[in-house]
C-alpha cells in the first residue's frame, strides 16, 4: 500500500467506524436515546424539583447502552479478520483500541446530548430553575460519568474480545458488557438511595459521592489503558478462525 493510501486509511478509519457503528449498533443507540428522552421528559414534566436529583443518576446507564455499536464493530472485525488486515498495514493494538474508544465516545455523545438537552429544556420550560443539586448532578456526575462508564465498557469489552477464543454464541462480550458498563452507575444509585433513606442528603455529601464515583471509574479506565500495551499483543487481535 502506498504512503498516500495509508494516510487516507488513517484519516478515514474513525469516520468509517462511526458510520458502521451507527448502522450495526442502531438498536442500542435508538434504545438508549429513546429511553433517556422518555424518562427525562416524564420526570421533568411531572416530578418537578425531584428531577434534579433523580434524572442525572440514570443518564450514564442510557449512555452505556447507546454506545455499544463501537464494541460491536470491533468484535465483528476481529472475528472476520479485519483487524488482522489493519495490523498488517501498521496499525498497533493501542491505535485500534483508540479507534474503538473514540467511536464509543461519539455514540455516547449523541445519547447524552439529545437526552440531557431535551430533558433540561422541558424542565426549564415548565418553570423550574437551576439548583445546586441539578448543577452537580448534571455537570459533576451525569455527563462525565456517562463518558467514563462508556469508556469502561469499551475497555473491558476489548480485553474480553482479545483475550477470549470465541465460539459461536458463547464468548461474544456484546451481550453482557452493557451490564458491566452500567454497574458503577447502579452502585452509585443504590448508595444515594440508601443514604437518602437514612436522612436528607446535603449538597456537600452529594458532591463527594458523585465526584468520587466518577473519579474511581476514570482511574480504573486509565489503569486498563496503561496495561494495554503489555497485555494486548498483536496476536491477540488476529482472527480466531
Amino acid at each position: 500500500m502506498s504512503e498516500s493510501a495509508t494516510e487516507n486509511v488513517s484519516r478515514s478509519l474513525l469516520s468509517v467506524s462511526v458510520r458502521r457503528a451507527w448502522v450495526t449498533g442502531r438498536f442500542f443507540l435508538v434504545y438508549g436515546t429513546g429511553i433517556s428522552l422518555l424518562l427525562g421528559v416524564l420526570l421533568a414534566h411531572f416530578s418537578g424539583p425531584s428531577f434534579a436529583s433523580s434524572y442525572p443518576l440514570f443518564v450514564p446507564i442510557f449512555g452505556v447502552v447507546g454506545s455499544m455499536g463501537g464494541l460491536t464493530v470491533f468484535t465483528s472485525d476481529r472475528t472476520k479478520g479485519v483487524l488482522e488486515y489493519l495490523i498488517a498495514y501498521g496499525y498497533s493494538p493501542r491505535r485500534l483500541f483508540a479507534n474503538v474508544l473514540l467511536t464509543t465516545l461519539v455514540l455516547v455523545s449523541i445519547v447524552v446530548g439529545i437526552g440531557v438537552s431535551v430533558s433540561l429544556g422541558v424542565y426549564f420550560a415548565a418553570g423550574h430553575t437551576a439548583t445546586s443539586a441539578l448543577t452537580i448532578g448534571v455537570g459533576v456526575y451525569a455527563v462525565p460519568m456517562a463518558f467514563a462508564c462508556a469508556a469502561f465498557a469499551a475497555t473491558v469489552g476489548v480485553y474480553w474480545t482479545a483475550l477470549s477464543s470465541p465460539r459461536a454464541g458463547i464468548n461474544s462480550p456484546v451481550g453482557l458488557i452493557p451490564f458491566i458498563g452500567i454497574l458503577p452507575a447502579l452502585v452509585t444509585l443504590f448508595v444515594i438511595v440508601a443514604i437518602t433513606l437514612s436522612g436528607p442528603l446535603s449538597t456537600t455529601t452529594l458532591l463527594l459521592i458523585l465526584g468520587s464515583a466518577t473519579g474511581l471509574v476514570a482511574i480504573f479506565v486509565i489503569v486498563l489503558l496503561a496495561s494495554m500495551g503489555r497485555l494486548l499483543r498483536r496476536e491477540r487481535l488476529l482472527s480466531p478462525a
